[in-house]
């Protein structure tokens, strides 16, 4: 199954964002450092998700990997 980039990047920001409100209304409201802390967990969850590539099918592409 192929999934896009734009996919694995929204269903990750999704999963951060919801993470992220939870944790903010632990206390009844969310204050604007919540809510910068909401954006910023959204938006690095879609930064990195967007960065890191797909590995290659199993028929072909070369796959780099740390040494």
């Amino acid at each position: 199954m192929k999934i896009s980039k734009v996919a694995k990047a929204i269903a990750s920001g999704l999963a951060a964002g919801a993470t992220a409100v939870v944790t903010a209304v632990q206390d009844g409201q969310i204050t604007t450092s919540e809510a910068v802390t909401i954006v910023l967990a959204i938006l690095g969850a879609y930064g990195i998700t967007w960065a890191v590539p797909n590995k290659p099918s199993a028929g072909g592409g070369t796959y780099i990997t740390g040494a």
